[in-house]
This record gives structure tokens, sequence and C-alpha cells, in this order.
């Protein structure tokens, strides 16, 4: 508990060396709180780089540590280069007599000067080219799936050498293995059909734990804080529910009333019916990725808002008694990074048990759900 704790401090101590440096970086440029709300949207987007701080020196030039990620794009033909060559924005970069800009952490195709045009909005019109670079967060996503890769592969070896008993590290996931299978797969989607989703099962389960967890460490990544991320895993839920779905799944869905009465009593009633049912095939999961990706927002939000407190109270009563919330809430994080790769995966479940059952099952389902 006391080495948790220990490491704990460390990474609240590196985001304030980060916060500080953000702050130093901006002094002159506006107020103190327009710099933080400025930090937490900058910790909270994907970037081109790995930056963990960046300083001043005496001569004014800015000083980033970290290292720079391919950028790779299509116009016209493929363009790879470093994301160096944008020095954090603060250059142009060009590429085959092109110049390309990084503005608000999007890339626009432009001229010489740098030139954004705006539309009455004040939105930007310049082109966009594809962009298929490798951010930040591919990086960690990249990462992730290595880990979890020979981490499994490690705990399956072990469990072939020595007759079925996990050993190592393999110890520590063994159980929560089994819990996934027992206590979430079985009950929700029976004995007989549960097999098939355990891969998807433990694979996102573990996916969104270990991302959730690297989301508070200083490197300043928030995966499951993408829209983008949560959405493809939602997705996925999506298209395994009901393209394995069974006809008493799509009976349900289109009959929901059964047998319960004559089939011209229902018209009427299915007009309103079977409009709500399909709708709830899409809100299921927007649900999962709507509540994955709110509430790793706001925990980061929450955090780094408290640690910028310090910067605004500076005193002796304020500063500690921020820090001392920023521990606190960064202790409830490690617990909600864990507590919404477990809702994610039982939602999931839910619904592939509603996809695998029987009419009667689902029905005993949708009352389960309401409790979650």
């Amino acid at each position: 508990m006391h080495r948790k704790i220990t490491v704990k401090t460390i990474t609240l101590l590196l985001l304030l060396v980060s916060f500080t440096s953000f702050a130093s970086e901006g002094e002159g440029k506006g107020d103190k709180k327009s710099e933080i709300k400025e930090y937490i949207q900058h910790h909270l987007k994907d970037s081109y780089d790995f930056s963990l701080f960046s300083y001043t020196t005496d001569e004014g030039e800015h000083k980033y540590i970290g290292f720079p990620l391919p950028v790779i794009l299509w116009d016209g033909g493929l363009k790879v280069f470093s994301s160096s060559k944008f020095h954090h924005g603060e250059e142009l970069a060009e590429v085959d007599g092109n110049f390309y800009k990084l503005y608000h952490n999007h890339i626009y195709k432009t001229d010489a000067n740098g030139t954004i045009n705006y539309d009455e909005d004040h939105k930007p019109t310049n082109a966009k080219p594809f962009d298929m670079s490798i951010t930040k967060s591919v990086v960690m996503i990249i990462l992730t799936g290595l880990l979890m890769f020979f981490l499994f592969r490690s705990l399956g070896r072990s469990y072939g050498k020595n007759g079925g008993i996990a050993k190592g590290v393999g110890r520590f996931f063994e159980p929560i293995v089994l819990y996934i299978r027992d206590d979430i797969a079985i009950p929700n989607i029976g004995e007989k059909k549960y097999m098939k989703y355990m891969p998807f099962l433990l694979t996102v389960f573990f996916f969104i734990w270990f991302l959730n967890i690297f989301g508070l460490t200083p490197l300043g990544v928030n995966v499951t804080g993408n829209l983008a991320v949560t959405a493809s895993l939602a997705i996925l839920t999506f298209l395994l529910t009901n393209f394995t779905g069974t006809k008493d799944y799509w009976k349900h869905i289109f009959d929901p009333l059964g047998n319960s009465m004559p089939w011209y009593a229902k018209v009427v009633l299915y007009i309103i019916l079977i409009p709500i049912e399909v709708l709830g095939i899409f809100i299921k999961p927007f649900s999962l990725l709507i509540r994955l990706y709110a509430n790793m927002q706001a925990g980061h939000i929450v955090l780094m808002s408290l640690i910028g407190l310090m910067f605004i109270f500076k005193s002796v009563i304020g500063s500690p008694l921020s820090f001392g919330l920023a521990f606190a809430i960064s202790l409830i994080e490690i617990l909600v990074a864990l507590l919404q790769a477990y809702i994610f995966t039982m939602l999931s479940a839910l619904y592939f048990g509603f996809a695998a059952e029987t009419h009667e099952h689902a029905e005993e389902h949708e009352g389960e759900i309401q409790h979650l």
C-alpha cells in the first residue's frame, strides 16, 4: 500500500512540474485562469508528439522534453515526415514543396506564410489532407496491445508448462479472468454460448483498464477520453450483438408482444413499439461510448482543475488543500479506471445475452440492466 501511495505521489509531483513549466511559459500572455484552462484543454487533446514538459531559457527559447512522432498525410500522394518539423505548432512543415501548419491540433495545408483563412463563423477553410498520423493515442493503443499480447501469452504458456497452474504475474491476472468468465459472461450469456464472446469481453476489459491506468500517469495520455476510441469500442459491441443475434432476439424487436394478443390488435401499438425497439439497438452502444468517455474526461478535468487551484491560491492554506484534494481524487481515479472497464464489459455481456438467449431470457435481462 505504501508503495502505491509513493508512486501516486511521484505522479502528482511530475504533473505539478508539467503544470508549472506550462504556466511559466505562458506568463504575460493572459491571466492565470486562462492559462490553466488552456493547459487542461492541452492535456485532454491528442497530439502529434510526446511532450512531457517544457521550459523557457533565459534567452526566451522554449525547450520541450519529449520526442516526436511520424506524421503520415495523403495529399496528392503519400507525405511522411517527423512532427518535429512543426516544432510544437510554432513553425511550418515543408514537404515536397507543400506547406503544412499545425493549428488547434489539426493539420492544414497553407502557403509559405502560414496563412489560415476563415469563414463567417471563424472556422478554418484551408484544405485538410487525409491524416493517417501516428499520434500519441495511437502509440499508447499499440503499446497496450503489445503489453496484453505478451502478458497473456506468457500466462497461457505457464498453464501449459505447469499443469494448468499460473505462475509469476499470471497469478494476479488469473482471478480476474475467472471472474469475468464466472460472474460476468456465464450469468449474462449462458453456459452454452458464452465462450464465443469471451475473447472480446476479456480483450475489451483489459484494454480499457490498462489505457485508463496509463491515463493517470504523467505521460498526458487520455485515450479513453477520446470520443473516437470509445465510439470504436461501442461499435464493436454493436456489431457483435446484432450479427450474432438469434431469431428470438430479432423477434423481440419486431414482434415484442408475441402471441399475447391478435395481430389486428397489435398493429396500432406496433406503430409506436417497433420504432422504439429499433432505436434501442443504437441507444445501447451509444450509452456505452458516452458513459466511458464522459467519466474519463470528467476525472481528468477535475484532477487538473484541482492542481490548477494551487497556482491561483498561492497560499499556505489553499495550495496544500488543493494538493490534498488532487491526491485524494487521483486515488479515486484508480478505482474509477477499473470500474469503467468493468461496467463496459458487464453491459456488453448483457447485450450479448439479449442476442444469444431466447425471448423469455431477454425479458429477464431487461430487468437486470435497469440496476446498472
